[in-house]
C-alpha cells in the first residue's frame, strides 16, 4: 500500500480528499501546513506528495523544493486555484509531476496519482535493470587493435568528458550503439539516464510523440499525458539511432529543441526544459541526403559537431581472430557449452567471408555455430558459410594492401549477393534477411556493384 502525504490547510477539503484516497486503497497522512509536511517527509516512508500551492508557514513551491532535495524520485502533484496557474506551471518546470486546478473531481486526482506512481515504479525498475546489466556486462568492450578502430576509440574517449554533440557514422552492425554507451559511461553523466530511440523503427506519425511526448487529447488515442524521450533523458544522454531516416518535417522540430534546449509536448502550450547530451548515429551518407533535400543542412551541421567514423569489419580484418575468440568465450559461457575455438579450416572460411553485416553478423554466425557444434572446436559445417576462392586476375597485385583487400571484398560481396538474389527469385527483402543486412544496405550495395536484373519489391 503506497503512502500519500496530503498537505491541505482547508480542513474540510483535506478530510474529503483523505477519505477518497483511503477508499482508493492508499495510506494517507494529512497535514495542514507546509512546514509540517516537510517535517513528515523527512521521516521517510512517503511515496507521493499531494500539496496545495498556497499554504501557511511553507508554501507548495517550498515543499516541492524540499522534496526534490530530500528524495527527487518522489512525485509531487500541486493543487491550485485558477489564479495561480502560472505559478503551478513554473513548479512543473522545477520538477513537479503535474498540477490540478480547483475545483476538481477526487477521481481525477486519484487518476493522476496512479499515473505518477506508475511512472515512479517504471523508473525504479529501469534503474534496477540498468544496475543489474552494468554488473553483468560491465563497461562496453570494444575489441580490436586495427589503427582505424584505435583512432575512433581515442576520439570517443576524448569527447566523452564534455557535453559536445557526437555524430557516429558507420555501416549497420559496426557497433555504433556500443560507442554511444561507452561515451555515456565515460561522461560526467554516467549516473544519469541513457535513453535510446531508433528513428527507423518507429512510424513517422508516432516518432514525434516518442521524442517530445504529448498531452492528453492531443490526438486520437492520446488518453493521457506521455513523457517523451527528451524529458526522460533530462540531465543524461539521448541516443538517436538511425537519425538519417527521420522525416524532414520532424527534423525542423528536432533542430528547434537542440537550439533552444526546450521541448513542447504535442498538444502542449508550455515549453519544458531539457538538458540532454545528444549522440546521433546513422549508416547513411547525410551529405548526400542534404544534396537530395532529404535532410536539413542546418540540422546536419548541428549534429556534426564531433564526428566519429566506426570502420567496417572488412577494413580491420586483422581483428577477426580476437573477435572470434571473444564471442566464443562469451557465448559458450551463456549457452553452457565447452567450445574452445575454431579449426584451421573454419578460420579460413571466416576470413574469406565478407560479413556485410559486420560485427553483428559475425556474432550471430558464432552463436549459431556454437549451438550446432557437437565437439569442442567449431568446424566449417557448423558455420553454415561457404569459403570463396578468387582467381588471381580478380585481385590486383599492384597498389596498397588495403586496395587489394577492398577489391577482393567487393568481388566476394558481389558474387554472394547475386547468388542469394537468384535463390530468392529476386526478392530483395528475403535476400536482405538471408544476408543479415538491412534492406537499405542491400539496395546500396546492389547499386554500388551494378547488380541488375532483379525486381524491386
Amino acid at each position: 500500500m503506497e503512502t500519500i502525504l496530503l498537505i491541505e490547510d482547508l480542513e474540510s477539503l483535506g478530510k474529503i480528499l483523505a477519505q477518497a484516497l483511503s477508499h482508493a486503497g492508499f495510506h494517507v497522512i494529512l497535514v495542514g501546513n507546509g512546514l509540517d509536511g516537510i517535517t513528515t517527509l523527512s521521516k521517510g516512508g512517503i511515496d507521493i506528495v499531494v500539496t496545495d500551492l498556497k499554504l501557511p508557514k511553507k508554501n507548495g513551491l517550498e515543499v516541492l523544493r524540499a522534496v526534490k532535495e530530500y528524495a527527487p524520485e518522489i512525485p509531487v502533484i500541486l493543487m491550485t486555484a485558477h489564479g495561480s496557474i502560472e505559478t503551478a506551471v513554473r513548479a512543473v518546470k522545477e520538477g513537479a509531476y503535474d498540477f490540478i486546478t480547483k475545483p476538481f473531481d477526487p477521481d481525477h486526482l486519484i487518476f493522476q496519482i496512479e499515473k505518477a506512481l506508475e511512472k515512479k515504479r517504471l523508473l525504479t525498475e529501469n534503474l534496477i535493470l540498468k544496475e543489474s546489466l552494468a554488473n553483468q556486462i560491465g563497461f562496453p568492450k570494444i575489441i580490436g587493435t586495427a589503427k582505424s578502430l584505435i583512432e575512433a576509440t581515442e576520439k570517443m574517449r576524448k569527447v566523452a568528458q564534455g557535453k559536445t554533440t557526437v555524430l557516429l557514422l558507420g555501416e549497420s552492425g559496426t557497433g555504433k550503439d556500443l560507442f554511444a554507451r561507452a561515451i555515456h559511461m565515460l561522461s560526467p553523466r554516467h549516473d544519469k539516464p541513457l535513453v535510446t530511440i531508433n528513428c527507423a523503427a518507429i512510424p513517422r506519425d508516432l516518432l514525434e510523440s516518442e521524442l517530445f511526448g504529448h498531452e492528453r487529447g492531443a490526438f486520437t488515442g492520446a488518453v493521457g499525458r506521455k513523457i517523451g524521450r527528451f524529458e526522460l533523458a533530462d540531465k543524461g544522454t539521448l541516443f538517436l539511432d538511425e537519425v538519417g531516416e527521420m522525416d524532414i518535417t520532424l527534423q525542423a522540430k528536432l533542430l528547434r529543441v537542440l537550439e533552444e534546449g526546450e521541448v513542447m509536448r504535442v498538444g502542449g502550450t508550455t515549453n519544458v526544459k531539457s538538458d540532454v547530451r545528444l549522440i546521433a548515429a546513422t549508416n547513411r551518407d547525410l551529405l548526400t541526403r542534404v544534396a537530395q533535400k532529404e535532410f536539413r543542412e542546418d540540422l546536419y551541421h548541428r549534429l556534426n559537431v564531433f564526428q566519429i567514423v566506426i570502420p567496417p569489419l572488412r577494413e580491420r580484418r586483422e581483428d577477426l581472430p580476437a573477435l572470434i575468440d571473444y564471442f566464443i568465450e562469451q557465448i559458450s559461457t551463456k549457452l553452457k557449452k565447452e567450445v574452445r575455438g575454431v579449426t584451421a579450416e573454419a578460420m579460413q572460411v571466416l576470413k574469406t567471408h565478407p560479413f556485410t553485416g559486420n560485427v553483428r553478423e559475425m556474432q550471430n554466425c558464432i552463436e549459431r555455430a556454437i549451438i550446432l557444434c557437437e565437439g569442442n572446436w567449431l568446424a566449417p559445417q557448423d558455420l553454415g558459410l561457404t569459403a570463396v576462392h578468387l582467381q588471381d586476375e580478380e585481385v590486383p597485385f599492384t597498389g596498397s594492401l588495403s586496395d587489394a583487400s577492398s577489391a577482393a571484398i567487393r568481388t566476394v560481396e558481389s558474387r554472394i549477393i547475386k547468388k542469394i538474389l537468384a535463390e530468392c527469385n529476386g526478392n530483395k527483402s528475403r535476400a536482405a534477411e538471408t544476408l543479415q543486412v538491412s534492406y537499405k544496405t542491400l539496395l546500396t550495395k546492389i547499386k554500388d556493384y551494378n547488380i541488375d536484373g532483379h525486381r524491386a519489391e
